[in-house]
């Protein structure tokens, strides 16, 4: 990418500020704006993702970088950064409305500019990153702080407060600025200080150190003014995008909680993120910015912006894409139903071409909408390719559920060794197959999501004449878990489903093998009263598929289904020896 052409604006107190211009010449401007201890670096790793269709421009804040470094504290309150940005907008995008992505302080002086009259006339859009406004901020901890009878509210405003206190030391003069200079000097402080980003996805400035020393005059000139000069909250007429920093130990989450107050067109992204999130989700930062300015143009809105838009009326899983495998019967098919009904958008996959045709079709009948497709989850390649396919159409599914499963029943020593790998390739590959190639697509996509794998009562009741399903089904349940743990970093939670006895087709495809001498007859018999015994059980399907989504929309780990398999999970755990003298039952 060509280097950014660099150029200076002059402030209205007359401060030279240093702009840096890329991207596409022709195409609508954005313009980003870092905070503290940044500079126009932090943005290095979003850049690539906006530069195709955006003109882009960034600068330094006053004190950072190239651009002029003010003595007096009072140079650096949010007025003076409005007034950077306002020349800024001015002079480089002369009555063109800008689309704006802002973090920290730089995002915090955005909101004192669109306070101003006639300031959304030159914004097009403004994306905000762990810099709430001033005035809705204080607003909401001094309104919770005199409500002790709330006790929820009161605490979480005391908990706003207290984190923000760090801003008393830096508001200390000459010693801040020395100690900063002196810890920031070293990597390792550096390193630590993002969160711990990977080292390539973290981008500052050569001279960081000496400009945290002398932008930290941010703080006295704007923290103990924010809490004594309260004034009324001014409402903002501009499309305003939250990108919420779940894991930002400095601004939580329930400080944006009532910002719809003052901002009617509103839009929240959470993600799970530390408060350096430019860094750690370009890809997210760069969605936002693609997504607002698609609204802007007229075009249709992608469903995560529609999901995100605060007072949309929605079902529960309204502008959600939810994939389903093993969705051409059982409990994979009233699974597409519940989920459709419950206003997602289904993909819905089957080895049995005409089942899955079936299945969306009749969603489609309900009134929803449905996508049918032919898929072997054993085929690790096809898994991949139909991962690919999907997320090409219709987007990265929101929720994936991996169901797709096959029977067998017979001892060890009499099943064929062909039809024991195929149990494990269908029940325990297809799982692994679809969290590998849906799980990659989630974290890269960086704003969470949610993986239900179907296990079993089996996986933790043993039975000599179920080896092979019961060894599925407990590799699933374990990898299962190990695989949460490591989704939950990037906020992708993932649910083990373990149902009990259910009357679906699943005994009608469930393969017997007898020991040599028993006929043809007696299997057949075995097969019969099986069959007969899930029939007078009556449960249903359904009551899975309610358990499952249930069990997304509440983040469970694990969820036993029917009674018979919380009974058994329980004795897993308190009595596992019971279980083992089971394994001596013979199903055929």
């Amino acid at each position: 990418m060509p280097a950014a052409h660099q150029q200076f604006v002059e402030s209205a107190d007359g401060a030279r500020i240093a702009v840096y211009e890329e991207g596409n010449s022709e195409g609508p401007t954005v313009v980003l704006v870092h905070g503290f201890p940044d500079s126009h670096v932090l943005w290095d790793g979003v850049v690539p993702l906006l530069a195709e269709r955006f003109r882009i421009i960034r600068y330094d804040n006053r004190g950072v970088g190239e651009s002029t470094v003010p003595k007096a504290v009072s140079a650096y309150g949010m007025e003076r950064y409005a007034d950077d940005f306002a020349a800024v907008a001015g002079e480089l995008s002369p009555g063109a409305p800008v689309h704006v992505l802002a973090h920290d302080w730089g995002s915090v002086g955005i909101w004192e500019y669109l306070t101003r009259p006639g300031a959304d006339d030159g914004v097009a859009s403004f994306t905000s990153v762990s810099g709430p406004s001033q005035d809705q901020l204080v607003d909401y901890i001094v309104g919770g702080l005199r409500r002790p009878w709330r006790p929820r509210r009161f605490a979480r405003a005391l908990s706003q407060a207290l984190r923000l206190t760090y801003m008393v030391l830096f508001s200390l003069p000459v010693l801040t600025p020395l100690v900063l200079r002196l810890t920031l000097s070293s990597a390792a402080v550096r390193r630590n200080m993002v969160d711990n980003i990977p080292a390539d996805r973290i981008h500052h400035s050569d001279k960081l150190a000496r400009d945290a020393a002398h932008s930290v005059k941010t703080y006295p000139a704007n923290y103990f003014r924010a809490f004594s000069r309260r004034r009324p909250v001014p409402v903002v007429d501009v499309p305003v995008q939250l990108v919420v920093n779940t894991a930002d130990p400095y601004v939580r989450p329930y400080g944006y909680d009532e910002t719809a107050r003052w901002v009617p067109r509103l839009w929240r992204r959470d993600i799970k993120a530390g408060h350096f999130s430019p860094m750690s989700h370009p890809q997210v930062m760069a969605a936002a910015v693609h997504d607002f300015a698609d609204l802007a143009e007229g075009k249709r809105p992608s469903r995560e912006l529609l999901r995100a838009q605060v007072g949309r009326p929605r079902d529960e899983f309204g502008d959600t894409l939810v994939a389903v495998t093993g969705a051409g019967s059982g409990i994979g098919r009233e699974t597409a139903f519940a989920f459709a009904r419950k206003g997602a958008e289904v993909v819905v996959s089957d080895i049995d071409e005409a089942a899955a045709k079936e299945t969306a079709a009749e969603i489609a009948a309900r009134g929803g909408v449905a996508h049918a497709y032919v898929l072997d989850v054993s085929d690790g390649d096809a898994v991949e390719a139909f991962a690919e396919r999907v997320s090409a159409e219709h987007g990265v599914p929101d929720i994936v559920v991996n169901n797709a499963g096959i029977g067998q029943a017979g001892a060890f020593l009499d099943t064929p060794a062909e039809q024991f790998g195929r149990v494990l390739d269908v029940n325990f590959g297809g799982v692994v197959n679809g969290c590998r190639s849906f799980g990659r697509r989630l974290v890269d996509r960086g704003t969470g999501g949610h993986i239900v794998n179907v296990a079993s009562m089996a996986a933790y009741t043993p039975l000599q004449s179920l080896s092979a399903y019961c060894s599925s089904k407990a590799a699933t349940f374990m990898f299962s878990d190990c695989l949460r743990a490591e989704l939950d970093a990037a906020g992708v939670g993932l649910t083990t489903i373990c149902p009990g006895v259910i009357n679906t087709n699943i005994i009608n495809t469930t393969s017997f093998h007898a020991p040599t001498g028993r006929g043809e007859e007696d299997v057949e018999g075995r097969h019969g009263q099986l069959k007969r015994a899930f029939a007078l059980r009556h449960y249903g399907p359904e009551k899975v598929a309610a358990a499952i989504t249930s069990s997304v929309a509440k983040n469970k780990p694990i969820r036993p289904v029917a009674p018979e398999a919380y009974a058994m999970y329980g004795l897993s755990r308190l009595a596992p020896q019971a279980l083992r003298s089971t394994a001596r039952v013979r199903v055929i």
